[in-house]
């Protein structure tokens, strides 16, 4: 059935299969067929339009006809004879049908898109942006606009292109494979941003597997559709050069960095019932200022690539490429990050690499074999959540992932990646089994393939985009997760403090004449603090699934579980450790969240509520403007204990150190207990400035305090050489600040 594109000799006609093939969009080589083909010195052109009933070839602008062709099938399919004279430059096809004419620009008379290059380092696993040649691209060939696309799928027999554009006909755009690559590849002019599309692949035996979106969609339809977009993503007008110069100096191990973790479907959402999301425009317009205001470095999007169902938050994506259509378009997705930039706000994106759902129209068995997930359940079946696990060992997934995590950090000026579910890809046994997992090479448990790819990922990530970061949510003690590459490590800027916020999160939640026989939940976290690069998370898995809220995992009547909060806030913004808190966190959202529903912005009526609130502006302007507190949050000479032993009392003080002749003293009091004259060391004589009290009335608290600051005088204490009597409010943080008059 496959004939050659290019012999001298081919014959005018088709045979009966062939044609039959063709109208069928069966053929296997639709390019040897249709388009222009040399024959006796002249031009044979074939077009294949669906429904046509008349055909003739005119020039490109449409204005003077050179042959009218022949009908060689009922389906459509046409052909006829240009003279060699006539048959140089492209063409343009009129086509009739019903009483009606257009023009058709036929597709089979252009080159391929994609170079040997790119197909030569895709199968080799080392594109750096692979994105650039597969997936949809609107763009000019040959001198004509239009759109080219380009799918990976080695194991299909055939691939056709459907859309809104040919009535979703799978017989009209069958694809030109490009060999041993994989790739299938057409250009279509005509085409530009906007249209719907899928791929229609057989698989290597022919039988039509479900319509797939595309791998490398810029854009998507809106859910519960799921059409991938064309959507061209040149033309913004980037206003950021200067946030993109400066953005390491904000984002590193010295820097000050206070993370607002945003579900963006229910931070704030419309009265709209069909669609009651805020677009990107409307957050840029509400939630940047309110973060600003609060005094958040970051923002940190819970992801935001297209999944198909709301319940996953975003965390069982099918679209990689794409951000989810239920805020916006690409466009706005990039117009809300250049404003969070122009309010000196980072923009972290959770991604998600690790899993995918098994949605027919996604990546599961994409040519009809397992192509992007492992074959083997035990590695390529997610227990936990029904989903797919990519099979990280094949270099052209490998390369889809890693170039994936550019792409958003290139494209959308991102300032860094959280990866999800760390834990999960570094071990083989991860929530199976013994008998449900296959030990590697050396009868480990560690995946080799897997910490491959995280380490390419982060080595590409950190070398070709300046000042960014990458962040590990991982709950192991899997070692040097924070450590670079050429050290030894995976290469993460950071890593969540998992640990911490569990030990931290149980101690709070036991009454106070309890927590003496927990100190150590207190005090542990400390012994392994600066073993890597750590942020201190109280994330959305903290006030879900049956857990409740950060308020209401604090015990005691109502003024003892805000006294409990604000205490516990002050500990984590003084314990060493970038800070990361979940949208309601701020102001003590008394319920669980619920993502199907906006954030309970009414108790801000509340005094004890707003109160909670302005704790934590507070809290973010003290950790952002005292070197002491963020310069060495991950370095051990930045943290010293003065007393971390007063279990009795639930008492704990520490120092902290920026570098700087200014250091801070916190005292952390988990008791109701007033302590008056409570004798502590200072390290410094002098004035020590009372410059943040959780008991204060502006935070709803019983003004219990230091009257501004105390003296240390010439008293050893703590195993330090000065101290002082100070008063301990209940259920509070005081942090002082060396002060010298």
């Amino acid at each position: 059935m496959a004939r050659k594109a290019d012999a001298a000799t081919m014959s005018p006609t088709l045979n009966q299969d062939e044609l039959e093939a063709l109208a069928r969009g069966r053929h296997a080589e639709p390019f040897a067929c249709l388009g222009r083909h040399p024959y006796e010195g002249g031009t044979i052109i074939r077009s294949f339009v669906p429904g046509a009933e008349t055909m003739e070839v005119c020039t490109r602008s449409g204005s003077t006809s050179l042959v009218k062709l022949r009908r060689i099938h009922d389906a459509g399919i046409f052909e006829g004879q240009l003279a060699p004279s006539k048959a140089k430059g492209g063409y343009r096809l009129k086509v009739g049908a019903h009483g009606n004419s257009w023009f058709y620009d036929d597709p089979y008379q252009y080159g391929p898109t994609v170079g040997d290059l790119d197909l030569h380092l895709l199968s080799e696993g080392t594109h750096e942006r692979v994105f650039t040649c597969l997936g949809a691209h609107v763009c000019e060939h040959e001198g004509i606009a239009g759109t080219r696309f380009a799918v990976w799928a080695p194991g299909a027999s055939r691939v056709a292109l459907v859309g809104d554009f040919n009535h979703w006909n799978s017989a009209q755009h069958v694809m030109r494979c490009r060999g041993a690559s994989g790739v299938w590849e057409l250009f279509i002019p005509g085409i530009g941003d906007g249209a719907h599309y899928k791929f229609c692949i057989f698989d290597g035996g022919g039988k039509q597997l479900p319509l797939k979106a595309d791998p490398f969609a810029f854009g998507t339809e809106y859910r519960p559709n799921t059409a991938s977009v064309v959507r061209a993503l040149d033309g913004y007008g980037w206003n950021d050069s200067g946030w993109m110069a400066d953005r390491g100096a904000r984002q590193n191990i010295h820097a000050p960095m206070s993370i607002y973790e945003v579900h963006l479907g229910s931070w704030m959402r419309t009265w709209n019932a069909e669609n009651p999301f805020m677009g990107y425009a409307e957050l840029a317009e509400r939630l940047i200022p309110y973060v600003k205001d609060m005094g958040f470095t970051h923002i940190e999007l819970m992801p935001v690539t297209e999944h198909p169902f709301d319940g996953s938050w975003g965390y069982q994506p099918v679209g990689l490429y794409s951000p989810t259509r239920r805020f916006g378009t690409p466009k706005e997705f990039k117009a809300f990050i250049d404003a969070c930039h122009k309010a000196e706000i980072g923009v972290i994106l959770d991604w998600v690499p690790g899993h995918f759902p098994a949605d027919d129209h996604g990546l599961v068995k994409f040519d009809g074999t397992h192509l992007f997930e492992h074959a083997d359940p035990r590695k390529g079946f997610h227990p936990d959540w029904n989903t797919l696990i990519f099979n990280f060992g094949r270099r052209e997934v490998a390369n889809y992932l890693i170039s994936n995590a550019h792409f958003w950090l290139e494209e959308y000026h991102l300032d860094g990646l959280r990866v999800d579910a760390v834990a999960s890809m570094l071990y083989l046994d991860y929530s199976r089994k013994e008998g449900e997992w296959i030990p590697n090479e050396h009868g480990g448990n560690e995946n080799y393939d897997a910490i491959a790819m995280l380490r390419g990922m982060n080595e590409r990530a950190y070398g070709l985009n300046d000042g960014i970061i990458t962040v590990a949510e991982e709950s192991t003690a899997f070692p040097k997760i924070s450590t670079p590459v050429y050290d030894g490590g995976l290469g993460f800027g950071f890593k969540w403090n998992m640990g911490w916020m569990n030990d931290t999160l149980d101690y709070m939640s036991h009454e106070p004449v309890h927590r003496k026989h927990h100190h150590h939940q207190l005090t542990f976290g400390i012994q392994y603090a600066f073993s890597e690069n750590y942020i201190l998370p109280l994330s959305h898995d903290e006030v879900v699934h049956g857990k409740g809220s950060l308020i209401g995992r604090m015990p005691g009547d109502r003024w003892q579980k805000f006294a409990n909060l604000r205490a516990y806030f002050g500990f984590m913004w003084t314990h060493p450790g970038k800070k990361l808190l979940f949208m309601g966190g701020e102001f003590a959202q008394e319920r669980e969240w619920d993502a199907d529903s906006s954030l309970d912005w009414h108790l801000l009526e509340n005094a004890d509520h707003k109160n909670i609130q302005n704790l934590v502006r507070d809290l973010n302007r003290l950790y952002r403007d005292t070197p002491a507190l963020h310069r060495k949050d991950c370095e051990p000479d930045g943290f010293q204990w003065v007393d971390g032993g007063a279990s009795q009392d639930n008492i704990i003080s520490f120092l902290r150190k920026g570098g700087v002749n200014r250091p801070c003293l916190v005292v952390c009091n988990f008791s109701p207990v007033v302590r008056h004259s409570y004798r502590v060391g200072f390290p410094y004589r002098g004035f020590w400035a009372e410059k943040l009290n959780t008991d204060s009335h502006f935070y709803g608290g019983s003004d219990v305090g230091n009257g501004g600051g105390v003296e240390a005088e010439s008293v050893p204490w703590h195993i330090q050489p000065y101290s002082a009597l100070i008063t301990v409010p209940p259920l509070a943080t005081v942090v002082f600040q060396y002060s010298p008059r």
